[in-house]
């Protein structure tokens, strides 16, 4: 009994790591109390989940500079999980102020936690929760913001903020699936380029020396692919460094406007990827706006927040001109059809959706629909691209191989 009153005297209290189940996933949280027993009825009364365990805290073996190498970071996914949790624990009646306490208590990812922590102190103080967030734009951007103010001003948070999950679980579906479909090229590329270097440095200059001494003379494709190999191991660093420099000053010219609309603009002619591009950004459009326009946002201020968030700037520039014409007093559909960026579909259906009355219910429909195309034209993509990165492979690897045996194989035949 001195010994726990030493502890807590000294504030050096025990830890206990707890898991509870909500909204069908399982979280690790870590809590302080006097004893094990002294833990498992404060997690119920904080938090009145279902408790799956309580075991004390192992202690931690720290190395120095590893922990901020392996740290895990706020991510898109970590954002979604803490509306999901959020938008539930609300949703069950419990104040905004205990949810927020209870999720900021993740000792897995400590960063998410400090977030956290930051917006429970603000909302505290006095700060609507939306301002709150409104701090932090690295993380919640304006649609997040303005989805949550709108939900305080109606009082439907807990609405909302499920409305805000589905659509950030939905577009990070559709990011998922483009990245996914970039991965099988890239990889095959990077595998093409580091065999060949590896070829042209290393195994090009044995061969060179063998016919060297030989004093054959060698066919044409033999005597470019030596060439190549001797113009690449003198240049290597100086190739690099180009690459480097290009990649670099192409960053730079895509963070000016200019550059953006010029660079997006050859995106949408692009013969294999421009069909994939336009209907990930209709699906995003129309989702946002969707959300927004349900969530009680005004239509112009959803129209903004939407041109920002659809990270296209060709799309970004035809809904800002949709939004102009709009205060002028047209239909949305109209404008929209002037841009000549989204399909004529799209266009009739959201007309539809404005004479029905019943807008955010058909952008939802065109989203879905959408969603789904995003997948076939992904597929589609992914089978156009398989047959033409192996015979791109094939043919840069296979064609330095062949040139540098058909000095041999002519030896041979020369012999017969």
């Amino acid at each position: 009994m001195r010994v726990l009153s030493s502890l807590v005297k000294d504030n050096i209290m025990p830890e206990f790591n707890y898991k509870i189940k909500i909204a069908g996933r399982t979280l690790k949280k870590t809590i302080e109390a006097p004893t094990k027993e002294a833990a498992i009825k404060m997690v119920k009364n904080k938090t009145g989940a279902d408790l799956k365990s309580v075991k004390p805290k192992p202690k931690e073996i720290k190395i120095p500079y590893l922990d901020k190498l392996t740290a895990p970071k706020i991510t898109t996914k970590s954002i979604t999980i803490f509306v999901r949790m959020f938008a539930t624990m609300i949703d069950a009646g419990l104040p905004l102020v205990q949810c927020l306490e209870i999720l900021s208590n993740d000792p897995e990812n400590p960063a998410m936690s400090t977030l956290l922590k930051k917006i429970r102190s603000d909302v505290e103080e006095g700060s609507t929760f939306a301002d709150a967030l409104r701090k932090h734009p690295k993380y919640f951007d304006n649609l997040f913001v303005n989805l949550a103010e709108a939900g305080e001003a109606g009082g439907i948070l807990d609405t909302i903020l499920n409305r805000l999950a589905t659509y950030m679980e939905k577009n990070e579906a559709i990011k998922a699936k483009i990245k996914g479909a970039m991965v099988y090229p890239a990889v095959v590329v990077t595998v093409a380029v580091v065999v060949v270097t590896v070829l042209m440095i290393f195994v090009i200059p044995v061969f060179a020396s063998l016919f060297t001494e030989m004093g054959a003379e060698l066919p044409l494709p033999t005597r470019i692919v030596m060439a190549l190999s001797n113009f690449l191991k003198r240049w290597i660093i100086v190739i690099v460094a180009a690459v480097a420099i290009f990649i670099y000053a192409f960053k730079k010219y895509y963070a000016t406007e200019q550059g953006r609309v010029f660079i997006d603009s050859l995106t949408l002619k692009l013969p294999l990827f421009a069909d994939l591009i336009v209907k990930s950004s209709v699906a995003r459009f129309t989702r946002t706006l969707g959300t927004l326009i349900s969530s009680g946002v005004p239509i112009l201020d959803s129209l903004e927040i939407t041109a920002r968030a659809s990270g296209h700037a060709i799309i970004e520039m035809a809904i800002l001109a949709t939004r102009d014409s709009i205060k002028e007093g047209k239909t949305i559909a109209e404008p929209l059809e002037a841009t000549e960026v989204f399909p004529g579909m799209v266009v009739q259906m959201i007309g539809v959706g404005e004479q029905s009355g019943a807008l955010d219910a058909m952008l939802a429909k065109i989203a879905d629909f959408y969603e789904e195309e995003v997948d076939t034209a992904v597929e589609a993509l992914t089978s156009a691209m398989e047959p033409l990165m192996i015979v791109i492979l094939g043919t840069t690897v296979g064609g330095v191989v062949v040139a540098m045996y058909m000095p041999i194989f002519n030896m041979v035949n020369a012999l017969k």
